[in-house]
């Protein structure tokens, strides 16, 4: 097996992961409306610019921490485990949700703090 350049390891990160940012976007929203829901309808008195801002905010940066997915992506495809990565990478995918859903789950709880917990 011939190693891939790093043009073609981007390339197949890119194909592999951008469709995906759509599952995690909706995980990570759905973990908020879930919060939102349960403390309504106070949670829709606790709405304000600051708040709409503050969750644009976050979910810019739950998109950049995403991106991370890529240098490990390329890494492990720029090694001699890349047959082994492109069949496991759903691993990461799915430890990456998990972990980003956490921590949503905190920041939802506290912006909507009627809700129980």
């Amino acid at each position: 097996m011939e190693p891939k350049s790093l043009r073609e390891c981007a390339t197949e990160a890119i194909r592999y992961w951008e469709p995906r940012r759509l599952l995690y976007n909706l995980a990570l929203a759905a973990v908020v409306l879930v919060y939102f829901g349960r403390g309504y309808p106070a949670s829709k008195a606790a709405l304000s610019v600051d708040v709409a801002l503050g969750i644009f905010l976050l979910a810019v940066l739950a998109n950049v921490a995403y991106c991370v997915a890529y240098l490990a992506d390329i890494f492990a495809q720029m090694s001699g485990y890349r047959l082994l990565w492109l069949k496991y990478r759903w691993i990461l995918l799915a430890v990456g949700i998990l972990f980003a859903g956490t921590i949503t789950r905190f920041f939802a709880a506290a912006m909507f703090s009627s809700a129980p917990n």
